[in-house]
Protein backbone atom coordinates (compact mmCIF):
# COMPACT_ATOMS: atom_id res chain seq x y z
CA UNK A 1 0.00 0.00 0.00
CA UNK A 2 2.77 2.18 0.77
CA UNK A 3 4.48 1.83 -2.58
CA UNK A 4 1.29 2.15 -3.99
CA UNK A 5 0.60 5.60 -2.64
CA UNK A 6 4.13 6.82 -4.35
CA UNK A 7 2.95 5.33 -7.27
CA UNK A 8 -0.01 7.25 -7.24
CA UNK A 9 1.33 10.85 -7.20
CA UNK A 10 3.29 9.44 -10.00
CA UNK A 11 0.41 8.90 -12.39
CA UNK A 12 -0.58 11.89 -14.68
CA UNK A 13 -3.50 14.15 -14.04
CA UNK A 14 -5.83 11.95 -16.91
CA UNK A 15 -4.43 8.53 -15.86
CA UNK A 16 -5.98 9.19 -12.21
CA UNK A 17 -8.97 7.28 -12.21
CA UNK A 18 -6.86 4.11 -13.68
CA UNK A 19 -4.94 5.22 -10.79
CA UNK A 20 -6.93 4.98 -8.05
CA UNK A 21 -8.85 1.83 -9.46
CA UNK A 22 -5.37 0.68 -9.27
CA UNK A 23 -4.86 1.56 -5.89
CA UNK A 24 -8.43 0.03 -4.84
CA UNK A 25 -7.35 -3.15 -5.58
CA UNK A 26 -3.94 -2.85 -3.86
CA UNK A 27 -5.95 -2.10 -0.40
CA UNK A 28 -8.45 -4.92 -1.24
CA UNK A 29 -5.76 -7.30 -1.43
CA UNK A 30 -3.87 -5.94 1.89
CA UNK A 31 -7.16 -6.14 3.65
CA UNK A 32 -7.48 -9.97 2.33
CA UNK A 33 -3.51 -10.66 3.09
CA UNK A 34 -4.08 -9.57 6.60
CA UNK A 35 -7.10 -11.31 6.97
CA UNK A 36 -5.63 -14.33 5.88
CA UNK A 37 -2.56 -14.14 8.10
CA UNK A 38 -4.79 -13.58 10.51
CA UNK A 39 -6.95 -16.10 10.30
CA UNK A 40 -4.25 -19.07 8.70
CA UNK A 41 -6.91 -19.17 6.17
CA UNK A 42 -7.48 -18.38 2.56
CA UNK A 43 -4.43 -18.40 1.44
CA UNK A 44 -5.26 -19.13 -1.90
CA UNK A 45 -6.99 -16.15 -2.10
CA UNK A 46 -4.37 -13.82 -0.91
CA UNK A 47 -2.34 -15.47 -3.32
CA UNK A 48 -4.60 -14.75 -6.37
CA UNK A 49 -4.71 -11.16 -5.22
CA UNK A 50 -1.34 -10.35 -5.24
CA UNK A 51 -0.64 -11.96 -8.84
CA UNK A 52 -3.97 -9.75 -9.79
CA UNK A 53 -2.36 -6.22 -8.91
CA UNK A 54 1.31 -7.02 -9.91
CA UNK A 55 -0.43 -7.89 -13.33
CA UNK A 56 -2.61 -5.24 -13.04
CA UNK A 57 0.25 -2.47 -12.43
CA UNK A 58 2.57 -4.18 -15.14
CA UNK A 59 -0.19 -4.00 -18.09
CA UNK A 60 -1.37 -0.71 -17.21
CA UNK A 61 2.16 0.87 -16.90
CA UNK A 62 1.99 2.79 -19.88
CA UNK A 63 -0.61 4.68 -19.12
CA UNK A 64 0.49 5.38 -15.14
CA UNK A 65 3.66 6.84 -15.98
CA UNK A 66 5.66 5.41 -18.52
CA UNK A 67 8.04 2.43 -19.35
CA UNK A 68 9.91 1.35 -17.48
CA UNK A 69 7.76 2.39 -14.45
CA UNK A 70 8.70 2.55 -10.77
CA UNK A 71 5.42 1.76 -9.50
CA UNK A 72 5.02 -1.70 -11.01
CA UNK A 73 8.99 -2.79 -10.51
CA UNK A 74 9.01 -2.13 -6.92
CA UNK A 75 5.27 -3.83 -7.00
CA UNK A 76 6.71 -7.09 -8.72
CA UNK A 77 9.78 -6.96 -6.91
CA UNK A 78 8.39 -7.03 -3.09
CA UNK A 79 5.60 -9.48 -4.15
CA UNK A 80 8.27 -11.78 -6.31
CA UNK A 81 10.26 -11.98 -2.49
CA UNK A 82 7.76 -12.25 -0.52
CA UNK A 83 6.54 -15.16 -1.97
CA UNK A 84 10.05 -16.76 -1.32
CA UNK A 85 8.96 -16.82 2.80
CA UNK A 86 5.19 -17.41 2.38
CA UNK A 87 5.27 -20.69 -0.51
CA UNK A 88 7.01 -23.35 -1.29
CA UNK A 89 8.71 -23.41 -4.46
CA UNK A 90 6.99 -25.17 -6.82
CA UNK A 91 4.12 -22.23 -6.09
CA UNK A 92 6.76 -19.85 -5.94
CA UNK A 93 8.60 -20.65 -8.56
CA UNK A 94 6.28 -20.76 -11.46
CA UNK A 95 4.04 -17.26 -9.99
CA UNK A 96 7.60 -15.57 -10.08
CA UNK A 97 8.09 -16.67 -13.84
CA UNK A 98 4.84 -15.70 -14.82
CA UNK A 99 5.25 -12.16 -13.41
CA UNK A 100 8.31 -11.37 -14.84
CA UNK A 101 6.82 -12.89 -18.33
CA UNK A 102 3.68 -10.27 -18.27
CA UNK A 103 6.30 -7.19 -17.34
CA UNK A 104 8.49 -8.38 -20.30
CA UNK A 105 5.23 -8.27 -22.54
CA UNK A 106 4.56 -5.21 -21.71
CA UNK A 107 8.34 -3.76 -21.76
CA UNK A 108 11.20 -4.07 -23.94
CA UNK A 109 13.34 -7.26 -22.79
CA UNK A 110 16.61 -5.25 -23.76
CA UNK A 111 15.60 -2.65 -21.68
CA UNK A 112 14.43 -4.39 -18.80
CA UNK A 113 17.11 -7.33 -18.97
CA UNK A 114 19.21 -5.73 -15.60
CA UNK A 115 15.60 -6.01 -13.84
CA UNK A 116 14.96 -9.20 -14.83
CA UNK A 117 18.64 -10.44 -13.72
CA UNK A 118 18.01 -8.37 -10.40
CA UNK A 119 14.45 -9.89 -9.38
CA UNK A 120 16.31 -13.26 -9.90
CA UNK A 121 19.21 -12.65 -8.11
CA UNK A 122 16.49 -11.39 -4.88
CA UNK A 123 14.64 -14.51 -5.02
CA UNK A 124 17.49 -16.65 -4.60
CA UNK A 125 18.60 -14.73 -1.84
CA UNK A 126 14.94 -14.25 -0.52
CA UNK A 127 14.84 -18.27 -0.26
CA UNK A 128 18.23 -18.73 1.27
CA UNK A 129 17.77 -16.93 3.99
CA UNK A 130 14.19 -18.28 4.33
CA UNK A 131 15.98 -21.48 4.45
CA UNK A 132 18.48 -20.49 6.86
CA UNK A 133 16.07 -18.96 8.70
CA UNK A 134 14.25 -22.10 9.53
CA UNK A 135 17.33 -24.44 10.02
CA UNK A 136 18.35 -21.96 13.01
CA UNK A 137 14.63 -22.26 14.09
CA UNK A 138 14.44 -26.12 14.09
CA UNK A 139 17.95 -26.26 16.00
CA UNK A 140 16.27 -23.37 19.02
CA UNK A 141 13.30 -26.39 18.81
CA UNK A 142 15.57 -28.73 19.19
CA UNK A 143 17.87 -27.37 22.28
CA UNK A 144 14.38 -26.46 23.70
CA UNK A 145 13.08 -29.64 23.66
CA UNK A 146 16.06 -31.19 25.26
CA UNK A 147 16.33 -28.31 27.54
CA UNK A 148 12.78 -29.31 28.61
CA UNK A 149 13.66 -32.88 28.39
CA UNK A 150 16.51 -32.01 30.98
CA UNK A 151 14.30 -30.04 33.25
CA UNK A 152 11.26 -32.48 33.49
CA UNK A 153 14.29 -35.62 34.54
CA UNK A 154 15.87 -32.82 37.00
CA UNK A 155 12.05 -32.42 38.01
CA UNK A 156 11.50 -36.09 38.35
CA UNK A 157 15.06 -36.60 40.40
CA UNK A 158 14.36 -34.06 43.24
CA UNK A 159 11.00 -35.74 43.32
CA UNK A 160 12.29 -39.34 44.12
CA UNK A 161 15.11 -37.74 46.48
CA UNK A 162 12.54 -36.14 48.17
CA UNK A 163 10.29 -39.61 48.38
CA UNK A 164 13.81 -41.37 49.50
CA UNK A 165 14.87 -38.45 51.91
CA UNK A 166 11.03 -39.13 53.23
CA UNK A 167 11.03 -42.91 53.81
CA UNK A 168 14.47 -42.99 55.38
CA UNK A 169 13.07 -40.28 57.82
CA UNK A 170 10.08 -42.85 58.08
CA UNK A 171 12.81 -45.43 58.59
CA UNK A 172 13.86 -44.17 61.22
CA UNK A 173 11.38 -42.83 62.84
CA UNK A 174 9.78 -46.23 62.75
CA UNK A 175 11.80 -49.52 62.45
CA UNK A 176 15.29 -47.94 63.54
CA UNK A 177 13.47 -46.95 66.73
CA UNK A 178 12.10 -50.04 67.50
CA UNK A 179 15.54 -51.55 66.81
CA UNK A 180 16.87 -49.07 69.35
CA UNK A 181 14.12 -50.14 71.91
CA UNK A 182 14.94 -53.90 71.27
CA UNK A 183 18.64 -53.29 71.69
CA UNK A 184 18.37 -51.07 74.61
CA UNK A 185 15.52 -52.57 76.60
CA UNK A 186 15.26 -56.05 74.89
CA UNK A 187 14.84 -57.54 77.97
CA UNK A 188 12.55 -55.69 80.00
CA UNK A 189 10.08 -55.10 77.49
CA UNK A 190 7.33 -57.83 76.44
CA UNK A 191 7.26 -59.53 72.80
CA UNK A 192 4.03 -58.67 72.21
CA UNK A 193 4.65 -55.09 72.80
CA UNK A 194 7.34 -55.20 70.49
CA UNK A 195 4.79 -57.21 68.25
CA UNK A 196 3.08 -54.38 68.24
CA UNK A 197 5.34 -51.84 67.50
CA UNK A 198 6.63 -53.73 64.32
CA UNK A 199 2.98 -53.72 63.00
CA UNK A 200 2.63 -50.34 63.05
CA UNK A 201 6.19 -49.99 61.78
CA UNK A 202 4.79 -51.72 58.87
CA UNK A 203 1.46 -49.76 58.19
CA UNK A 204 3.31 -46.43 58.31
CA UNK A 205 6.26 -48.00 56.03
CA UNK A 206 3.65 -49.82 53.71
CA UNK A 207 1.21 -46.59 53.56
CA UNK A 208 -1.66 -47.99 55.31
CA UNK A 209 -1.42 -45.55 57.96
CA UNK A 210 -2.23 -42.65 55.21
CA UNK A 211 0.23 -40.06 54.14
CA UNK A 212 0.95 -38.03 50.46
CA UNK A 213 -2.06 -39.27 49.23
CA UNK A 214 -4.16 -39.25 52.01
CA UNK A 215 -7.05 -36.71 51.39
CA UNK A 216 -5.57 -33.56 52.33
CA UNK A 217 -8.69 -31.67 54.68
CA UNK A 218 -8.24 -29.95 57.81
CA UNK A 219 -8.19 -31.53 61.03
CA UNK A 220 -8.01 -30.24 64.22
CA UNK A 221 -3.78 -30.31 64.93
CA UNK A 222 -4.16 -30.32 68.81
CA UNK A 223 -6.35 -33.66 68.83
CA UNK A 224 -3.49 -35.16 66.41
CA UNK A 225 -0.66 -34.33 68.71
CA UNK A 226 -2.58 -35.48 71.90
CA UNK A 227 -2.47 -38.70 70.54
CA UNK A 228 1.98 -38.03 70.63
CA UNK A 229 1.61 -36.96 73.95
CA UNK A 230 -0.52 -40.06 75.42
CA UNK A 231 1.66 -42.03 73.73
CA UNK A 232 4.87 -40.96 75.05
CA UNK A 233 6.89 -42.30 77.97
CA UNK A 234 8.03 -38.43 78.78
CA UNK A 235 5.63 -36.04 81.36
CA UNK A 236 4.95 -33.70 78.73
CA UNK A 237 3.44 -30.05 79.66
CA UNK A 238 1.45 -28.95 76.41
CA UNK A 239 0.27 -25.51 75.93
CA UNK A 240 -2.04 -24.78 73.15
CA UNK A 241 -4.93 -22.80 71.95
CA UNK A 242 -7.97 -24.81 71.43
CA UNK A 243 -8.91 -25.83 67.59
CA UNK A 244 -5.90 -24.96 65.50
CA UNK A 245 -7.29 -26.57 62.20
CA UNK A 246 -4.09 -27.82 59.54
CA UNK A 247 -4.56 -29.75 56.38
CA UNK A 248 -4.32 -33.48 57.08
CA UNK A 249 -0.53 -33.59 55.44
CA UNK A 250 0.80 -30.98 57.39
CA UNK A 251 -0.32 -32.40 60.53
CA UNK A 252 1.35 -35.41 59.33
CA UNK A 253 4.35 -33.92 59.01
CA UNK A 254 3.97 -32.38 62.07
CA UNK A 255 2.77 -35.49 64.26
CA UNK A 256 6.18 -37.41 62.95
CA UNK A 257 8.81 -33.75 63.68
CA UNK A 258 7.56 -33.80 67.25
CA UNK A 259 7.27 -37.43 67.94
CA UNK A 260 10.65 -37.51 67.19
CA UNK A 261 11.51 -34.27 69.16
CA UNK A 262 10.33 -35.88 71.58
CA UNK A 263 11.95 -39.60 71.11
CA UNK A 264 15.11 -37.32 71.13
CA UNK A 265 14.46 -35.74 74.21
CA UNK A 266 13.96 -39.36 75.99
CA UNK A 267 17.50 -40.76 74.06
CA UNK A 268 19.88 -38.09 74.62
CA UNK A 269 18.34 -35.09 76.86
CA UNK A 270 18.94 -36.81 80.18
CA UNK A 271 15.61 -35.40 81.24
CA UNK A 272 12.15 -37.04 81.50
CA UNK A 273 9.86 -33.65 81.10
CA UNK A 274 9.54 -31.74 77.73
CA UNK A 275 7.09 -28.81 77.03
CA UNK A 276 5.15 -28.50 74.37
CA UNK A 277 3.45 -25.47 72.78
CA UNK A 278 1.44 -24.97 69.67
CA UNK A 279 0.09 -21.42 68.94
CA UNK A 280 -0.67 -19.26 65.76
CA UNK A 281 1.21 -16.52 64.95
CA UNK A 282 -0.49 -13.90 62.36
CA UNK A 283 -1.43 -16.78 59.84
CA UNK A 284 1.61 -19.07 60.91
CA UNK A 285 1.21 -22.13 63.04
CA UNK A 286 4.12 -22.59 65.55
CA UNK A 287 5.12 -25.88 67.10
CA UNK A 288 7.71 -25.98 70.05
CA UNK A 289 9.31 -28.59 71.68
CA UNK A 290 11.47 -27.60 74.71
CA UNK A 291 13.85 -29.36 77.47
CA UNK A 292 15.76 -28.68 80.16
CA UNK A 293 18.41 -31.55 79.45
CA UNK A 294 21.91 -31.67 78.75
CA UNK A 295 22.19 -30.17 75.43
CA UNK A 296 24.34 -30.36 72.13
CA UNK A 297 26.04 -28.27 69.84
CA UNK A 298 24.14 -28.60 66.01
CA UNK A 299 27.00 -27.50 64.23
CA UNK A 300 29.24 -30.98 65.87
CA UNK A 301 26.53 -33.47 64.58
CA UNK A 302 27.73 -35.88 62.07
CA UNK A 303 26.02 -35.96 58.22
CA UNK A 304 25.23 -39.39 58.94
CA UNK A 305 22.80 -38.60 62.07
CA UNK A 306 19.18 -38.03 60.42
CA UNK A 307 17.48 -37.38 63.19
CA UNK A 308 16.39 -33.68 63.57
CA UNK A 309 17.79 -32.76 60.32
CA UNK A 310 15.29 -35.45 58.44
CA UNK A 311 12.79 -36.03 60.69
CA UNK A 312 11.84 -32.59 61.00
CA UNK A 313 13.75 -29.97 59.30
CA UNK A 314 13.87 -31.91 55.87
CA UNK A 315 10.22 -32.49 56.61
CA UNK A 316 9.07 -29.56 57.64
CA UNK A 317 10.66 -27.97 54.72
CA UNK A 318 9.40 -30.20 52.18
CA UNK A 319 5.94 -29.51 53.65
CA UNK A 320 6.85 -25.87 52.97
CA UNK A 321 7.54 -24.75 56.26
CA UNK A 322 10.65 -24.67 58.67
CA UNK A 323 12.30 -25.69 61.61
CA UNK A 324 15.14 -24.21 64.05
CA UNK A 325 16.70 -26.48 66.28
CA UNK A 326 18.31 -24.29 69.08
CA UNK A 327 20.83 -25.97 71.44
CA UNK A 328 24.21 -25.36 73.44
CA UNK A 329 25.62 -28.15 76.12
CA UNK A 330 24.00 -27.74 79.84
CA UNK A 331 21.38 -25.54 78.37
CA UNK A 332 18.59 -27.83 76.93
CA UNK A 333 17.44 -28.19 73.64
CA UNK A 334 14.64 -25.89 71.64
CA UNK A 335 12.63 -27.73 67.86
CA UNK A 336 10.11 -24.88 66.81
CA UNK A 337 8.76 -25.59 63.46
CA UNK A 338 6.66 -23.16 61.95
CA UNK A 339 4.35 -23.84 58.92
CA UNK A 340 3.27 -20.51 57.48
CA UNK A 341 -0.36 -21.32 56.78
CA UNK A 342 -2.49 -20.70 53.16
Amino acid sequence: MLISAFGLLAVPGDALPLGFALFGLVVVGAVVDCWAGFSERAAPLALTFAVARVAAICVTQEWTGGQPNRWALNTMTTTAITLQWDSPPKVSLPVTAGLLAVNFAVVDVGEESAVGLRLVVECVMARLAFMLLRQASRRVDVLRAREAALTRAEAVAVARHSQEREFLALLHDTASATFLLVAAHGQNTHPAQVAEYARHDLAVLTGATGGQNSHDSRVNLNAALRSVVDRSPLSVDVHWQEGTPVPASVALVLVRAVREALANVERHAGVRNATLSIHVEEDRVVVAVDDAGVGFCPGEVPPSRRGIRGSVVERMTAAGGSAIVTSRPGAGTSVRMVWPGG
